[in-house]
């Protein structure tokens, strides 16, 4: 723990330290993997968690959109192919289209931080 630090919330040790909250970093980090997986990169496959929408024509954002599979039960929410989805599915196609993971996570940070300001 950091000295002087003790006392504070959460909420005041985030702002302190300018760190994130732990839920904005298992976002960031679910849609790195995502990014990696969709373009080939990491050497899982992308299918076995998503598809990706057939219908790309008249899609607003970018042509990755991926569908969610319906279930009965409400445990399955929580599970990376299904908290994932909306999140992926809000970027815009600047940040989804780049080529590199390096340039995904600099574009995908300015644009949490360009909506955090309005």
């Amino acid at each position: 723990m950091i000295e002087g630090f003790t006392t504070l919330s959460y909420e005041e040790r985030l702002v302190e330290t300018g760190l994130t909250t732990l839920v904005d970093r298992r976002i960031r980090g679910d849609l790195i993997e995502t990014f990696k997986m969709v373009k080939g990169i990491s050497t899982v496959d992308y299918r076995h968690f998503f598809n990706i929408a057939e219908v790309n024509t008249g899609v607003r954002r970018h042509r990755y959109k991926l569908t969610k599979e319906r279930s009965r039960l409400n445990i399955r929410a929580d599970f990376f192919s299904q908290r994932v989805v909306n999140h992926w599915n809000h970027l815009p196609e600047e940040v989804v289209e780049t080529q590199s993971t390096n340039s995904f996570k600099n574009r995908l940070d300015k644009f949490v931080r360009k909506n955090l300001e309005l």
